[in-house]
């Protein structure tokens, strides 16, 4: 009688390595994502990728490789051609490595046998049998970037853009006056689509938040945001702004003909299997169109309010507010300090079949599954008021207004939250005690903000020091002045190969969570200045910008001069 072989996650609770509950979450995880069931369990974080490796060869019957010794194993024999037989582009996409080859014989290295496409492209490659061998994700990346060398080819790209074509006598100074069929042929050509997408790939892989394409008198410039800062890259040649430009526009499905007005279009791009998209700008300047290119990439934010960097029992007290059944919510601060972020993590956190959300944007960032998104669009009449007065016949529970710039706006806001909505939105002042100032001073009555405003969140976004390279020192008393704990050192940015020599790698967020109880909401009520408020809130033990910054320098997640930086004048 033939053996029942077991599946992976029966193995992997026979030994122990999760419980029968872990493993119903994962399925059902599986069921929704449809992925593998190994790929589910480490995201989850039950298991490690060695165990999902191990567990695969028993269940399979095949080789495995993990550990330390993993690199050495996974080095493909030499004076073989492996990689003529299979290309990196095949590797990469299959995640599989060539280990050796003997006669029609073919031993490679893979994250998934029981990925049949890949088993049947590579017998096929091999005109003969095919061993395989399990080994972790990280580690055939690792493999692969050892055996095919990570060639720049943006760079080459670049270089490329300077070398005189062939039947090109010189450049031409006035690209202005191409044609517009001119323009679309010369976007077309390989050259400018492959520098297009080298340029997004390279952003990418490089964390970016946004790409700046800038024309100027004698030369262009290309420049990455990354963590907060821009960084200008190596940039092509000239001649090759306006095909680029013109690439982007036509992929944004923007008027390629017209360059006196400012334009907003988008597209997605496909890399290793996740669907990034694109939002793209476009504004007229002396010297040509300049355009930015905002990455949204929904998998590299953290949707979780865990992972926000907030306090436990603060945390709590915000989970409270956001789970009630009516109020008003704001978030503050300046442009880029992940305000949207916050915001979707919130709806995130409190969304439900039961619950009916509503969210009315300029521009909608990302789309989230199970809540209802509207696009503000003022051109038609379609204005935050206008969405407002409409969302209120849709029956709504939750609504999210992405700023309030007007007091017909706030006025529709503070109404909907004193008549049994949650309404969260968007201001921008410096603190949250200036939240409360701003609305007053726009025109809200304060006998009708009182009992409306429920949360305010004030923050900011700082760069993290890189684990890698960090160094400690010891604080003068200047420094942990005003502290409540007195740390014994701090952590300053040094530079290293991860973080491309900058000191920083990621960001994390500092916040000021006011909680509106009814000392506060009576303060209001009174139409006390905003120093009294801040007083009160002090007195409370509110923490500020500042003083949350200064407890992240403390547990080396930041340095000083990031939160001096982002919380500039805050403690005067």
């Amino acid at each position: 009688m033939r053996k029942t072989r077991l599946k992976l996650g029966e193995i992997l609770v026979k030994k122990k390595l999760i419980t029968e509950a872990q493993l119903k979450k994962a399925l059902q995880v599986q069921e929704q994502e449809d992925k593998r069931i190994g790929e589910v369990l480490v995201e989850l974080k039950m298991v490690t990728e060695e165990d999902i490796a191990v567990a695969l060869g028993e269940q399979m019957g095949i080789p495995y490789v993990v550990g330390k010794e993993a690199f050495e194993k996974l080095k493909p024999a030499v004076n073989q051609k492996l990689e003529t037989i299979v290309t990196e582009d095949f590797a990469r996409r299959y995640q599989v490595i060539p280990l050796s080859k003997h006669l029609n014989s073919l031993t490679a290295a893979c994250i998934d046998p029981l990925n049949v496409v890949m088993l049947d492209n590579l017998t096929k490659l091999i005109g003969g049998e095919v061993n395989l061998v399990i080994a972790t994700k990280s580690d055939i990346e690792k493999a692969i970037n050892e055996f095919y060398g990570k060639r720049d080819f943006l760079q080459e790209a670049v270089g490329a853009s300077y070398q005189p074509m062939e039947g090109v006598e010189g450049i031409v100074q006035k690209d202005e006056r191409l044609s517009l069929d001119d323009l679309v042929a010369k976007a077309e050509e390989a050259p400018v689509v492959k520098l297009a997408e080298l340029i997004i790939k390279q952003a990418i892989e490089d964390r970016a938040s946004d790409i700046h394409i800038e024309p100027f008198e004698n030369r262009m410039a290309i420049r990455y945001r990354i963590d907060g800062l821009l960084y200008e890259i190596p940039p092509p040649a000239k001649q090759m702004f306006l095909a680029l430009v013109s690439r982007i526009k036509i992929l944004s499905k923007l008027d390629i003909a017209e360059k006196r007005l400012p334009q907003d279009g988008g597209f997605s791009v496909k890399i290793k299997n996740k669907l990034i998209d694109l939002r793209v700008s476009t504004i007229p300047s002396i010297y040509g169109e300049k355009v930015v290119l905002r990455i949204l990439d929904k998998a590299r934010i953290a949707l979780k309010l865990e992972e926000f960097g907030i306090e436990p029992d603060i945390l709590k007290q915000v989970k409270k507010a956001i789970n009630s059944p009516y109020g008003l919510i704001f978030l503050s601060g300046p442009t880029g300090c992940g305000k949207t972020t916050t915001l979707y993590a919130i709806l995130e956190s409190i969304k439900s079949p039961h619950k009916n959300i509503l969210t009315l944007e300029d521009p909608v960032e990302y789309r989230l599954d199970g809540i209802n998104q509207v696009q503000v669009k003022p051109q038609i009449g379609l204005t935050f008021a206008a969405g407002l007065r409409a969302f209120l016949r849709q029956d709504p529970d939750v609504i999210l207004v992405g700023e309030v710039r007007d007091l017909e706006t706030a006025e529709i806001c503070t109404r909907a939250a004193l008549t049994g909505h949650l309404v969260l939105s968007t201001i921008h002042t410096n603190d949250a005690i200036s939240v409360i100032v701003r609305l007053i001073d726009i025109g809200i009555e304060s006998f009708l903000l009182g009992p409306s405003l429920r949360l305010v969140i004030a923050q900011r976004l700082l760069r993290k020091l890189c684990p890698k390279c960090k160094q400690s020192y010891q604080p003068s008393a200047e420094e942990i002045k005003g502290l409540k704990a007195k740390p014994k050192l701090f952590y300053k940015s040094k530079g290293c190969d991860k973080c491309n020599n900058t000191g920083y790698h990621g960001r994390t967020g500092i916040y000021e969570i006011l909680p509106v109880n009814e000392q506060i909401r009576d303060l209001i009520s009174k139409n006390v200045s905003g120093a009294t408020l801040k007083q009160a809130v002090r007195q409370m033990g509110i923490k500020s910008l500042l003083e949350d910054g200064m407890l992240k320098v403390a547990e080396g997640i930041t340095s000083m001069e990031e939160v001096l930086k982002a919380t500039f004048g805050e403690g005067e």
